[in-house]
């Protein structure tokens, strides 16, 4: 018998998933675990293993196509066994949405969908979503180079990302006459994009130094970039730089370091131990230890730490929930759980959703100041420096850790602020004592 397989809910509030790689094909035989296909939502990738054995009889999308959660994407069976009234009924399920969109757009706002006219030599008429115009012109998505796939020929979202993954950009102007119906030279729309234009090295000489590759964003760049170009054009972030005497917080590391195994500890690092510290200022603080949505405060109960975290895909921030009631060593041990998952592209979106604040550590690499980003709708973000050698007055140094605190200055007034980093660091100096609580 026949099983249609189902692209995955991977979180609550994924909706759809990109399809990245088929790793079988239609004719394939599979057995039970085999990997299927690949996919990604908008941070995280995931291989799909087969719940069935047989043949793949029919692939119900292609990679790069978009599919909503809990949507057949293929099928499995015995070779030969009819299989159209699955395909038939997947195909209706996928047709359903957009014909519904279709009818609700009509009804609800049909001047919103603007009828676009060819060049004449053409006589066709081309139409549009309603939110697909808004993210074309949001983006400056040239029209005329737009190949439409919804019903009827209407030109839909995902007719717009596949050109806008193309590079085919205008300007508002020239979207807007086009929408008009205004007449485009054909030489302008000879170029209709079908498909993403892959990556390709530029023919030049071996000598030219001009030469270049270009790549398009990756799923995750284009959500990294989106999240931060919102976070720095609707806030207004302020950073304030302060430094700590961490010479009880060396001295505790590495009493850790020597100790930690014969004590049944595992291997907790100074951002572990920065976090913890954290974990216990923060409750004190609820317009920091919060997120603002359509102004107003949601002042969460928990300290709920996202913890920032480098890797191959892009900057992925794991939440740590509850980090206030853990101890050290739990902590730690979260930590390093949250970040192999977070490299290995394991991380599911909830956990990496809900957070209250968030932690960026560039002490390793050297950084002795900078202005993290918030990550929003967070209201402010904590940046970790590295240790550097200051002079106190009776001539002693002593070993400075730098703190950056950006908050969002709509939320949290510069008082309040100045009083948490402040805090933050007494803290830290007196880290065995904090322990103690």
């Amino acid at each position: 018998m026949a099983n249609v397989v189902i692209m995955p809910r991977q979180g609550q509030s994924v909706e759809s998933c990109i399809i990245t790689t088929w790793q079988k094909k239609e004719g394939d035989k599979v057995a039970v675990g085999d990997i299927l296909f690949s996919y990604e939502t908008d941070k995280s990738a995931f291989d799909e293993p087969s719940q069935f054995e047989g043949t793949v009889l029919k692939l119900l999308f292609a990679e790069g196509d978009v599919v909503p959660c809990l949507e057949g994407v293929c099928i499995i069976g015995e070779e030969g066994e009819d299989i159209s009234a699955l395909a038939g009924a997947a195909a209706a399920e996928e047709a359903a949405p957009a014909a519904a969109e279709e009818v609700k757009a009509e009804e609800a706002a049909p001047v919103a969908e603007a009828v676009v006219t060819a060049p004449a030599a053409e006589g066709n008429r081309v139409f549009i979503s309603p939110r697909a115009k808004i993210l074309a012109l949001k983006t400056g998505c040239d029209l005329s180079k737009v190949a439409p796939t919804g019903p009827h020929g209407r030109i839909i979202e995902r007719d717009i990302n596949k050109a806008l993954d193309a590079g085919f950009t205008t300007t508002t102007d020239k979207i807007e006459a086009f929408l008009a119906g205004t007449f485009v030279a054909e030489e302008e729309t000879a170029a209709v994009v079908e498909a993403p234009v892959a990556a390709a090295p530029v023919a030049a000489a071996a000598d030219d130094l001009r030469a270049y590759v270009e790549e398009p964003f990756s799923n995750v760049r284009k959500v990294i970039a989106k999240s931060m170009h919102a976070s720095l054009s609707e806030m207004a972030q302020l950073t304030l730089n302060s430094s700590f005497d961490a010479t009880a917080l060396l001295a505790y590391r590495d009493k850790l370091k020597a100790g930690a195994e014969a004590v049944g500890l595992g291997k907790i690092t100074i951002n572990d131990m920065v976090l913890y510290a954290v974990s216990r200022v923060l409750p004190n603080y609820p317009e920091i230890n919060a997120n603002v949505v359509d102004n107003t405060f949601r002042k969460f109960k928990h300290a709920n730490i996202g913890m920032a975290v480098d890797t191959d895909r892009g900057l992925l921030v794991p939440v740590i929930f509850g980090s206030e009631k853990l101890t050290l060593s739990e902590l730690a041990a979260k930590t390093k759980e949250a970040a192999g998952k977070a490299r290995e592209g394991k991380l599911s979106p909830d956990e990496m959703s809900g957070g209250s604040f968030t932690v960026s550590n560039l002490g390793s690499m050297g950084v002795e100041s900078f202005t993290p980003v918030i990550n929003p709708p967070q209201t402010a973000i904590l940046g970790v420096c590295c240790t550097t050698y200051r002079v106190k007055a009776d001539g002693s140094t002593y070993p400075a850790m730098g703190l950056s605190l950006t908050f969002d200055h709509r939320a949290v007034d510069g008082a309040p602020a100045a009083k948490f980093l402040k805090e933050l660091c007494t803290a830290l100096e007196n880290f065995d004592l904090l322990l103690a609580k």
